[in-house]
């Protein structure tokens, strides 16, 4: 049988201020015989698709933006 989940307040806070700010991701957390012994964050970001449609200049068209 598992053993009951120990949660005290210093841990409710580490958890806390990892979920806190992220806007997209995961929090993990790992238990170990009942108790909490990781948290691992990982945090993705996101861009907008109107951006990630713009054609990469070549490499002439930037030498010939900046030399003019």
């Amino acid at each position: 049988m598992a053993k009951p989940l120990v949660l005290d307040q210093e841990w409710l806070e580490r958890i806390s201020s990892q979920v806190n700010g992220l806007e997209y991701g995961s929090v993990l957390i790992t238990v170990h015989d009942g108790r909490v012994v990781q948290i691992d964050r990982t945090e993705r970001k996101r861009f907008d698709a109107a951006s990630s449609r713009q054609q990469p200049q070549s490499q002439a068209e930037k030498l010939k933006a900046v030399n003019g």
